[in-house]
């Protein structure tokens, strides 16, 4: 069974920065042999979560929009790719709105103790988070991790790595950067590798 490769962007602006350095992971990820798929969330109807604390007593969200059959997606996907660029200091406002309506899979694993992702499975999921900054600061990305780390941790992905590149402002765009789409071709191309190696075991 060959290796799935399921891409996330979570910018409002189409075609930018971030979906480009996103869309040059998947092609590596493409050309390892993976099945690869992108979804844009901006092109998605869902709303935050409400904070109604339903999915504390069965596990399910009462919200019926877009969110639960791509989190559905997300769970049977073997590598996950993120994508956000960084907006005050953070992710956008689209990509976090969407983390936060898995608080069901939070509630199944803590409250209720009925989803477990042993190490075994951890290790067999992957998950990067693919970002741009306008910005060259040494900390700009940091208050972004917290967050990712929550997704792919309900989400049973072990976090392998940051696909990051800073200085867009100077840059003038991801596309004058002199290394970055080349580092997110071969990332895509490493954990297609390492997601088969596993696989074959």
């Amino acid at each position: 069974m060959g290796v799935t490769v399921l891409g996330i962007s979570g910018s409002p602006h189409r075609h930018g920065n971030t979906e480009t350095l996103l869309d040059s992971f998947l092609e590596g990820a493409r050309s390892a042999g993976a099945s690869v798929d992108k979804v844009v969330l901006r092109d998605l109807n869902y709303s935050p979560c409400k904070g109604c604390n339903a999915c504390h007593k069965d596990g399910e969200c009462i919200v019926k929009d877009d969110a639960p059959p791509l989190f559905d997606r997300i769970l049977a996907a073997d590598c996950l790719a993120v994508a956000s660029p960084i907006y005050s200091m953070g992710i956008t406002a689209q990509l976090k709105g969407f983390i936060d309506r898995g608080q069901y899979l939070w509630a199944r694993k803590f409250v209720l103790k009925t989803l477990d992702f042993p190490g075994d499975h951890m290790s067999r999921h992957k998950g990067i988070f693919i970002s741009t900054a306008g910005q060259d600061w040494s900390h700009v990305f940091d208050g972004a991790f917290p967050s990712l780390t929550a997704l792919f941790h309900d989400a049973g992905f072990e976090y392998y790595d940051n696909i990051v590149a800073s200085n867009m402002d100077e840059y003038k765009g991801i596309k004058n950067h002199p290394t970055a789409l080349k580092e997110a071709y071969a990332k895509g191309l490493d954990v297609v590798r390492v997601l088969e190696k596993i696989k074959a075991q």
